[in-house]
């Protein structure tokens, strides 16, 4: 199996088995936005306590790298800081615009699966939906 299969595999499965997809009551940010170019919407939650990111949650209709960002960025950012967080959606960011960055500083190894995008220009803006409704929601609570 080619390393872009398994990327394939990767994202497919983040899509068709989403990671903290819901919502929750106790929501202390809630983000919507969309891409209107191709039709993707996310609607985050975050929960943020003590400076902290303690949980995420997104609900959402798009394609399969939207909505399979939103699932690994759900995962990453639990448990961060505002300022990790915040760090995480630069070097996302980064890496879309194709940049080399250095992997190990994602707390989710199957976010390498998202790599390959920067070479579509028309998929950046599906893969970086979620983690600008992140960058929003961290921003306007701080």
């Amino acid at each position: 199996m080619s390393l872009d299969d398994l990327y394939r595999r990767v994202i497919m499965d983040h899509y068709q088995h989403p990671r903290n997809k819901g919502t929750f009551e106790d929501g202390t940010v809630s983000i919507e936005l969309n891409n209107p170019t191709c039709g993707d919407r996310i609607s985050l939650q975050l929960h943020l306590e003590k400076g902290k990111i303690t949980k995420a949650m997104f609900t959402g209709e798009g394609c399969s790298i939207s909505l399979s960002s939103a699932s690994m960025m759900t995962e990453a950012v639990k448990g961060l800081t505002y300022e990790q967080a915040l760090e995480l959606v630069d070097l996302f960011s980064r890496m879309m615009q194709g940049e080399e960055i250095d992997m190990e500083k994602f707390p989710l190894e199957d976010i390498e699966a998202l790599t390959g995008v920067a070479k579509f220009p028309a998929r950046i803006k599906c893969a970086t939906l979620a983690w600008k409704a992140l960058e929003k929601g961290v921003n306007e609570h701080k």
